[in-house]
């Protein structure tokens, strides 16, 4: 298999995965991986041909180069209109191999509301702390991201974190790999749900200073065995892939 085989068969999975989770307004949303050593990108088509996330197969991937054009896919199928998220964020940072940019309705009711999510979790799910603390920027606008300009504009708000939020729009994350920008944007929709919950049942509060520095400290150390919460083809990422057979 190809490396650009290897690449469509994990965007589509990728896809897939979002789909049935319920982590987008379906058939709405897109997932991109950079080509090594090449100026394309593999992404989510749109067009007359398209299909929704939860059914995405190699098939409905396309090729696009960095300005955003159509490279190669099958008939019917077309770079998406904001296939400038994805070109803009990949021209500023070249640490990044993966984007997404979905709508789960969780975080965009937050951002509708102009509440922004807290620390409020720890020992439940580390990951959706660390998203908050390490910085979690909103773009204000609710407008399509249809052009370079806008492209380089959200970039501007979104910096060096791997997640931002889209007011009254979305969201965009931002990884290494294709599985850990999918669990970007699980986990945050999972913090986003229990503080919807939590605020119902009288208020979201975060956890204390200490045990987010506790939380910080065993984040950032090096690990020696197999249970790294974020990494290519760990445990959470081979339960998500087994939900799809």
């Amino acid at each position: 298999m190809s490396d650009l085989d290897e690449i469509k068969n994990e965007v589509a999975t990728a896809c897939r995965i979002i789909g049935r989770l319920g982590l987008t307004r379906e058939p709405n949303g897109h997932v991109s991986a950079r080509v090594p050593g090449t100026e394309h990108i593999v992404i989510k088509a749109r067009g007359r041909g398209e299909v929704a996330l939860s059914y995405v197969e190699v098939s409905d991937l396309a090729v696009v180069d960095m300005d955003g054009n159509f490279v190669s896919g099958r008939e019917g199928l077309a770079s998406p209109a904001e296939v400038y998220i994805h070109t803009q964020v990949y021209r500023a940072r070249p640490e990044i191999n993966a984007a997404i940019h979905i709508h789960p309705a969780n975080v965009v009711a937050f951002t509708i509301a102009e509440r922004g999510l807290k620390p409020i979790i720890g020992a439940y799910n580390p990951q959706a702390l660390r998203i908050v603390t390490d910085g979690l920027p909103l773009y204000p606008r609710s407008i399509l991201i249809n052009s370079a300009e806008r492209g380089d504009d959200l970039v501007q708000t979104m910096g060096q974190a791997r997640a931002c939020l889209m007011r009254g729009h979305g969201i965009t994350t931002a990884g290494a790999t294709v599985e850990e920008a999918v669990l970007i944007a699980a986990h945050l929709n999972e913090l986003a749900e229990l503080s919807w919950k939590a605020e119902l049942l009288g208020g979201a509060n975060p956890i204390s200073d200490a045990d987010i520095a506790d939380f910080a400290r065993n984040l950032n150390a090096p690990r020696a065995t197999s249970d790294t919460p974020i990494g290519p083809h760990g445990a959470e990422w081979r339960y998500y892939v087994s939900r799809l057979l």
